[in-house]
């Protein structure tokens, strides 16, 4: 039996984690950075402008074409950070938990920072989240 490539685990002398896994340790495979996606469809056009949910689900639509061209699938997403404009309401978080759980392994989903940021680089974002994935070799040795 071939040890796991990821393993997604929380020491049990942290705080419970809330829907990320504190630990994500890389034993083999491809590592794949993803820069911040935003809420820009394909011709570059802002989605969703002043809408959390639209944009959000712009993001991570294009975090998944990200890594399904680095030949993955989000399931090989093992680290998310989030960048969110302190305009947006804190209750959203429960917006951010609703989308990312479409995509994530919820038994194993990746480690997780968020941050809340005064703006990004163009107003109208509302949200920035980049990712790192790790995509298993072909033939592992």
């Amino acid at each position: 039996m071939s040890t796991p490539a990821v393993i997604f685990h929380s020491a049990e002398t942290l705080p419970p984690p809330i829907g990320y896994s504190h630990v994500v340790e890389v034993r083999r495979g491809k590592l794949v950075l993803i820069s911040g996606q935003v809420a820009r469809d394909a011709s570059g056009s802002l989605v969703g402008k002043d809408n959390f949910r639209m944009q959000l689900e712009t993001v991570f639509a294009n975090l998944d074409l990200a890594v399904r061209a680095a030949g993955g699938s989000f399931k090989d997403v093992v680290k998310l950070n989030y960048y969110c404009v302190e305009r947006v309401p804190p209750g959203e978080l429960q917006t951010v938990i609703e989308v990312r759980d479409r995509y994530v392994n919820t038994s194993a989903p990746p480690a997780s920072t968020f941050v809340v940021v005064n703006r990004l680089v163009h107003r109208e974002w509302l949200v920035e989240v980049e990712a790192t994935a790790v995509i298993a070799e072909e033939n592992p040795q």
